[in-house]
C-alpha cells in the first residue's frame, strides 16, 4: 500500500494495482481505514482493545500463561471475551505459554535398517 501511495501522483491507482494484481476497490478500502479506523468492523475494533488486555495479563503472569489461562484471569477480572477469541489473538500476536513436564519428541527415520517382510504378498511394480 505504501508503493501505490508513493507512485499514485506519477502513474495512477489503476495501472499500479493492475500490476501488483491487487483490486483498486481493495486498496481503495484499505487508504479509507487508514484514514478513519472508526470505519473498521467491530471485530477489528475489539481486537485492539483484547490484544492490549491479553498482553497485559501475559506480562504480568511472566509469560507464562497460555490461552486458558489468561481467559481464565481476564473472567475473574470481570471481563467477557470467548476462549476462542484468546487463542486467535494470542496466536496472531506469537504469545504463548510454557510447556512443562511434557518432552518434545521428533522422530528421524534410518533408511539403512531393516524393514519386516510384507505380509500382505503385495507386488509392487517398480
Amino acid at each position: 500500500m505504501d508503493f501505490i501511495d508513493q507512485h499514485r501522483d506519477t502513474h495512477g491507482v489503476e495501472p499500479i494495482c493492475k500490476v501488483l494484481q491487487i483490486a483498486p476497490s481493495g486498496y481503495r478500502r484499505h487508504a479509507a481505514l487508514r484514514r478513519d479506523p472508526q470505519r473498521r468492523c467491530a471485530r477489528a475494533r475489539n481486537d485492539e482493545v483484547w490484544v492490549l488486555q491479553i498482553e497485559r495479563v501475559w506480562d504480568a503472569h511472566m509469560q507464562v500463561y497460555g490461552a486458558e489461562k489468561v481467559w481464565r484471569q481476564l473472567k475473574r477480572e470481570g471481563m467477557t471475551v470467548a476462549r476462542c477469541t484468546v487463542e486467535r489473538l494470542m496466536r496472531r500476536q506469537g504469545l504463548r505459554g510454557v510447556t512443562r513436564g511434557q518432552v518434545v519428541r521428533t522422530t528421524t527415520s534410518d533408511s539403512t535398517a531393516l524393514r519386516p517382510l510384507d505380509k500382505v504378498h503385495r507386488k509392487f511394480h517398480a
